[in-house]
């Protein structure tokens, strides 16, 4: 009697779910039909013309054409069936699902661990492109589903297959199947021979890693294995294979003649970034983009000419490289060495681990959670668990401070703090900076194992450039249709406060003193105060470097894409070379400007007060340090022989007023900038400039005080204590210098003296 109640519940419960889906997918009908227009309204749409604009307004290229929509009935047969046979095999059998192929995409992706293939039918890539946006979830997945049933209710095959080739991306800029062949054969796509369908039938996987403009071979292979399908599928056979196979294929010269340009890894990701639907506009679209054209191109031949004189030698076979203005825009992006020979954009689509270009977000947990620049930490051995980090040089420096630690790449100090702040807190600052890639929370995260893109950890760095606000890096601005209607704007100039500007403002002095004293200094600019990192990972397989001014961000990655190691190349090596190339000649008309958090609020170079320069100069352990000084009316210099093996320490000359000095007809030059091993890199910094009356000038008081980076050129900028100053205990300093002053003029016979500001108060590095 229980069975029986059983099975009667059971059935209940069928007939229940299966009249819920009927009712359910009669309404999804009825509200389809109601809210999208007749599918077949779309044979009078022409296919959009897209002229993508440079940041300028000038016209980076122009895609697509008018009158593009082409019958089916129009096409050749084989074109139609190279489509089928690769792309939807069981099209003709099924009703805009096909379980099958779903079922068989779900064992393949098991048994890869990811997203291997797709069980997606003809009907529903068509409902995707006409109706729904990229976002891959499983509701908007639901609703695919849905709207493929909906369309097999309202149109014939034939039909569908019409809107599906007029409508697809080929890649290049291609919409529809007409363009393409425009594109790719500079013909009619009525034109295209058996072997030329195969290939524009093969664009629909993978546009950009397949397009005949970037790599024909591929292009060529991939029609290959399409004919291969249709021999499958019984559309050809053995002998009009080997037939199809003999023709020779000629692209036509328009889709290479881009190649050179060094536009291109920037054009496919404008391409990949546009926001599908684009409404429902027949009209032409303008696409504004952010990407400033000399500095593109800059970037593209910087990277491709490095690698081609000096890659070889050091094993370097790939990179790539991004420049972010502060809002998060990207200026330039170049994802390879040849486009021509890879299409595969590095920039975004890699990910590796960033190695030592990791560290700022440690020292930014530290900061955060009570540590200044000055804090003194131990670089001695550490063991976690059997795992013992070392460092570069194989030695031991013992206390350091943070900002010594942090400009020379010291390995234990950053697996001490991360230890010591827990990596979980480390992963937190880090994804609230921007990097959205997977962490691992355990202590070798310090030392940059987990990978990410070079796209996400510019932008992430971005954070220290703009004051601690978030930096969505983006390449769209604005969509707009002929008319003017915008359809589109990027709205990441909103972007949150996700630091404080006190806790930016030391990792930019800390950063900047790994330009001047630590491991970056290649990559330092002559006039702008620049601060940055170097990164390398294990066996010299990835190379970073990834640094900022007030004005952009760009970083730099060097590789193999096979994982390769290189023949020691290092972030401090080509990288930075890379990098002080491009941002030097981006910033040669760009007024100097302090990094954020490291000069007084409100104070820019040149207003109401000339810049001074703190230099170091010679070999480590036996090193003279220099300062220069510049006021309206007086100049001098100060040089002094250090002991052997002693730190350096920049010194401030202070000039009494009754010494007459007259300044020299032309700036003196500076030095090449050569600092010693143990080189300490801080001055100070200033939130005011009030200070009692002394033996010198107000005005070269102040300018020593508020660090800020000189006008003229110099060799490399220079360090700001972001952490300000007391102004009792500057008072007080500025008054014991005066003391020595007059007792060193009454025990001495002639000649004025010369004391050091902060001389002995440094902070041991």
């Amino acid at each position: 009697m229980k069975t029986f109640r059983d099975k009667r519940m059971l059935v209940r419960a069928v007939v229940a779910g299966t009249v819920v889906a009927v009712a359910w997918f009669g309404a999804m009908m009825v509200y389809y039909s109601i809210k999208f227009p007749d599918p077949l309204s779309l044979q009078s749409n022409q296919a959009p013309v897209m002229r993508v604009l440079a940041r300028d307004g000038s016209l980076l290229a122009e895609r697509g054409s008018k009158n593009a929509y082409i019958p089916i009935d129009l096409l050749p047969k084989h074109l139609v069936e190279a489509v089928v046979a690769i792309e939807d095999r069981r099209f003709y059998d099924h009703a805009g699902i096909d379980v099958f192929g779903l079922l068989r995409a779900a064992f393949a992706n098991l048994r890869a661990g990811r997203y291997a293939q797709g069980g997606s039918t003809i009907t529903q890539q068509l409902a995707k492109n006409m109706y729904l946006s990229s976002e891959r979830t499983i509701m908007r997945k639901f609703e695919e589903l849905s709207l493929a049933l909906w369309l097999e209710m309202r149109l014939e095959k034939s039909d569908i297959l019409e809107l599906y080739l007029n409508t697809v991306y080929f890649g290049s800029g291609a919409y529809g199947v007409e363009a393409a062949s425009q594109r790719h054969f500079g013909k009619s796509a009525r034109a295209l021979s058996v072997v030329e369908a195969a290939i524009v039938a093969g664009l629909l996987k993978a546009p950009s890693r397949y397009s005949p403009s970037s790599n024909p071979a591929a292009a060529r292979k991939r029609g290959r294995v399409v004919l291969r399908a249709m021999v499958e599928a019984g559309f050809l056979n053995e002998a009009e294979l080997q037939v199809a196979l003999s023709r020779p294929v000629r692209f036509a010269r328009s889709a290479s003649s881009t190649v050179a340009n060094g536009i291109e890894y920037a054009l496919d990701y404008v391409f990949d970034r546009m926001p599908k639907p684009l409404a429902d506009s027949r009209d032409a679209l303008i696409v504004e983009t952010s990407i400033d054209l000399p500095l593109q191109k800059l970037a593209q031949r910087t990277l491709s000419e490095t690698l081609a004189s000096q890659g070889y030698k050091q094993k370097a076979g790939q990179g790539a490289i991004v420049v972010l203005d502060d809002a998060g825009g990207i200026l330039a992006i170049a994802g390879g060495a040849d486009y021509a020979r890879s299409s595969f954009n590095r920039a975004v689509k890699a990910v590796r681990q960033p190695g030592s270009t990791f560290k700022p977000f440690v020292y930014l947990t530290a900061l955060e959670g009570g540590m200044t620049p000055e804090t003194m930490i131990s670089d001695s051995p550490v063991s976690v668990e059997g795992w013992s980090p070392r460092n570069y040089s194989g030695s031991y420096r013992g206390d350091v401070s943070l900002r010594e630690a942090l400009a020379r790449s010291i390995n234990t100090v950053a697996v001490r703090l991360a230890l010591q702040f827990t990596p979980s807190k480390v992963a937190d600052v880090a994804r609230r900076a921007g990097i959205h890639a997977k962490l691992r929370e355990d202590p070798s995260l310090a030392l940059g194992t987990s990978e990410v893109s070079l796209l996400e950890l510019t932008g992430a760095y971005g954070v220290f450039a703009s004051g601690g606000r978030r930096v969505d890096p983006h390449i769209i601005r604005r969509i707009k249709s002929a008319s003017g209607r915008i359809l589109y704007a990027d709205a990441s100039g909103g972007s949150k406060q996700v630091a404080e500007l006190r806790d930016v403002g030391a990792i930019n002095d800390m950063l900047n003193a790994a330009l001047i004293a630590g491991t970056g200094r290649k990559a330092a600019l002559d006039r702008h105060p620049a601060a940055g990192k170097t990164g390398t990972s294990q066996g010299f397989r990835d190379a970073w470097f990834v640094g900022y001014t007030a004005h952009m961000t760009a970083g730099v990655w060097l590789g193999n894409d096979d994982g390769s190691p290189m023949n020691h190349v290092v972030g401090g090596s080509l990288p930075a070379k890379i990098w002080h190339q491009v941002m030097a000649d981006a910033h040669r008309s760009l007024e100097p400007l302090p990094l954020p958090g490291t000069s007084r609020p409100g104070t820019r170079l040149g207003e109401g007060r000339k810049p001074f320069v703190a230099r170091f100069e010679g070999k480590a352990g036996r090193t003279k340090t220099k300062a220069r000084f510049e006021s309206k009316t007086k100049t001098t210099s100060r040089s002094k022989t250090a002991k052997r093996g002693k730190k350096l320490r920049p010194t401030l000359a202070l000039i009494p007023r009754r010494m007459k000095v007259e300044p020299p007809k032309k700036p003196a030059q500076l030095p090449p900038h050569v600092p010693a091993e143990n080189a300490s890199a801080s001055v100070l910094t200033s939130r005011s400039s009030s200070h009692p009356q002394q033996a010198i000038s107000e005005d070269f008081i102040a300018r020593a005080l508020d660090g800020v980076p000189a006008e003229q050129p110099s060799q490399a900028p220079i360090v700001s204590d972001a952490n300000g100053f007391d102004a009792d205990a500057i008072r007080r300093r500025l008054q014991s210098v005066e003391g020595r002053q007059a007792k060193a003029r009454r025990s001495r016979q002639t000649g004025p003296s010369f004391m050091a500001l902060g001389a002995g108060s440094q902070s041991k590095p």
